[in-house]
């Protein structure tokens, strides 16, 4: 599904990653572990086309996409949660759910926008709240549902449980392994264990490099 070849990275002109190589099979939940500034953050966003410059190959259903900007990426099914959210602040719960459903899809996206809030129950009595008045942990399990509601084939999530209050992190680690039991394809990066052991495969990266 997906395959990444010999991948670095540079911020400038100082390299972040260094010939990562590794794949992420259909229906497989993968965490990738490391410490702060081991690189995670900077993997997942050269996977979905923002933020470093990048050599090496990325394949994604045999098709080359280094090229691709973000949108082309978002649009052949891959779906991204930043660690820092990235709401739209100023609408509503509702609105920013409605705002990523694919245009021209109107019956999938009620049925998507459903599903979402089943998994995310906390969200339902929050609809018409801004997502400003939200807490950390409301705001990441907003950022998580918006990203399902454009219907990803592969889901990269970056601290998905990181910093947000403990009951939060059950209800989160909740709805990622009952996507993961659904067979929805994930990348996980995470420093703090709660998906590890949970994981079909652990991937450590150190320094930029992968072990």
């Amino acid at each position: 599904m997906l395959d990444v070849s010999c991948l670095n990275a540079w911020y400038g002109p100082a390299q972040a990653l260094f010939d990562v190589s590794f794949q992420v099979h259909s229906g497989e939940l993968v965490v990738l572990q490391g410490l702060n500034g081991a690189g995670k953050s900077t993997l997942l966003q050269a996977l979905i086309g923002i933020g470093p410059r990048v050599a090496g190959q990325i394949v994604w259903d045999g098709q080359p996409l280094q090229d691709w900007p973000a949108h082309r990426r978002a649009r052949a099914g891959l779906g991204f949660v930043a660690e820092d959210r990235r709401l739209f602040s100023a609408l509503s719960v509702r609105e920013n759910l409605w705002i990523a459903a694919r245009s021209g899809e109107q019956g999938t996206a009620a049925e998507q926008f459903d599903k979402v809030l089943g998994l995310f129950p906390n969200l339902q009595t929050l609809l018409d709240r801004p997502a400003s008045q939200m807490s950390g942990g409301e705001q990441q399990m907003l950022a998580l549902a918006r990203t399902l509601m454009t219907s990803p084939r592969l889901l990269l999530l970056d601290e998905p449980c990181e910093g947000i209050a403990p009951v939060l992190v059950q209800a989160m680690r909740d709805a990622l392994l009952a996507l993961a039991g659904e067979g929805v394809t994930m990348l996980v990066a995470e420093q703090n264990q709660i998906l590890a052991a949970h994981a079909h495969r652990v991937l450590q990266l150190t320094s930029g490099h992968l072990a």
